[in-house]
């Protein structure tokens, strides 16, 4: 066995199931203690905290689905009675597309990089260009975040201005890169064009897929040792590839269960099921938290000596949203930019895998009778789109009747088993 370092104690736990089963009863106890929502919940499925002693007993707590947050933090704004404290006392509020309020505390890497970005080999020393966005978003952040505590300096990239993130890698001497893996592929081939060659060694990437030909292209043309990341705003890191590269260790001090699909069994191993995760978090506790996302288990003993269970990667979403370049585009969202435009008749937006595994967002665009959408009006209604869901588009007018009357309003065609239609 592989002798390694380890960015939490709990990672190579020697007893992970009992480990977890005191998790759940910790974030029932703290929830149910400081939270409105959780202590509702509970109390509506008379369940109570001494009720909580193992993993197998949150069966008996209905999930909270992540599409619920946005009319639960309306009614009860900002956070729908889900902080532990004032809003007053965090260290910062985001906004995620949903719309959704995110929380960060005081802690140190509140969002729990550390592990994600050590087990990827990044440590003190590092310089690492991150390409997450600053701007309301978490992304930007958590990351920072978690390098910071490794030791790592960090250039702040953020999103877009490529050129300009090439010249500052290259004369800082980044070794390390976080952010999309389609956006790593646009800076390796600007530097090209610019003929620059980009110093990475190693990248973290996250919050969009990472297919085999676009891995296989990174790490063996432009020689990046490539790792992946899962997590969300809402929960932090949840899953994490060590060196073998064989499914995403479950990340310390969270609780996932998997959920088949309509009766919210446990799925068995390698049987599909929604992440759901239980998070004893002293400012945001989470009690069986539906992610939307859909995983497999595989629990074979991993070489790198984590002892941690594995997700399987990511199969596809059973919620509304669908993630694009690292952001959810909700069909609530695009009616807020479209759905009142007299001018527009239907509207579909279709994701796609473009060349190198780059995601391609268009939205085809039906005009009312009467109405023509010429390159002015189009521009303009790209420009709406991406102000409401942080993603640029590729608008695309179409003929009359092009666009069922029941057509889903957000169609996810990147491949087998993460075809989605939303209506």
């Amino acid at each position: 066995m592989k002798e390694v370092l380890f960015g939490s104690p709990y990672e190579a736990h020697p007893d992970w199931p009992a480990f977890q089963d005191r998790l759940a009863a910790e974030a029932v106890s703290v929830g149910y203690t400081n939270t409105y929502e959780i202590r509702k919940r509970l109390a509506g499925a008379r369940v109570w905290p001494h009720h909580v002693k193992s993993v197998a007993d949150l069966g008996a707590i209905p999930v909270l689905a992540k599409d619920d947050l946005p009319d639960l933090q309306a009614a009860r704004p900002p956070f729908g009675g889900l902080l532990s404290y004032r809003a007053g006392t965090l260290r910062r509020i985001y906004r995620s597309p949903g719309p959704i309020n995110d929380p960060q505390g005081d802690r140190e890497d509140f969002w729990r990089v550390a592990p994600a970005a050590s087990a990827a080999g990044f440590g003190a020393g590092d310089i690492v260009l991150n390409s997450f966005s600053y701007h309301l978003t978490p992304g930007g952040l958590m990351l920072d975040a978690g390098l910071r505590k490794l030791g790592c300096t960090v250039i702040p990239g953020g999103v877009g201005n490529s050129a300009a993130q090439v010249e500052i890698a290259c004369a800082a001497g980044a070794t390390g890169y976080t952010g999309t893996p389609q956006f790593l592929l646009t800076l390796l081939e600007r530097a090209v064009e610019m003929e620059r060659r980009l110093p990475f060694r190693r990248a973290l990437v996250t919050g969009a897929p990472l297919p085999p030909e676009l891995r296989a292209r990174l790490e063996y043309e432009f020689r990046v040792d490539v790792y992946q990341s899962y997590g969300t705003a809402d929960a932090g890191t949840l899953g994490y590839e060590c060196p073998e590269k064989n499914g995403w260790h479950v990340a310390p001090e969270i609780v996932i269960e998997l959920l088949v699909p309509g009766d919210d069994r446990p799925a068995a191993d390698g049987e599909v099921g929604q992440v759901v995760v239980t998070s004893p978090n002293e400012i945001y506790p989470l009690v069986r938290f539906g992610t939307g996302d859909l995983s497999a288990w595989n629990r074979e003993p991993c070489r790198c000596g984590r002892t941690s269970h594995r997700l399987a990667g990511f199969l596809g979403r059973v919620g509304e949203g669908v993630k694009v370049k690292g952001m959810f585009v909700h069909p609530r969202e695009l009616a807020g930019a479209l759905g009142d435009d007299p001018a527009v008749a239907r509207y579909q937006a279709v994701v796609t895998e473009g060349a190198g595994g780059v995601d391609v967002f268009t939205v085809r665009v039906e005009a009312a009778p009467g109405c023509e959408l010429g390159d002015g009006e189009v521009a303009a209604l790209g420009a709406r789109i991406r102000e409401a869901v942080k993603v640029r588009p590729v608008v695309e007018v179409v003929g009359a009747g092009e666009i069922a009357p029941d057509a889903g309003v957000v169609v996810d065609g990147r491949g087998l088993g993460r075809r989605r239609d939303v209506k």
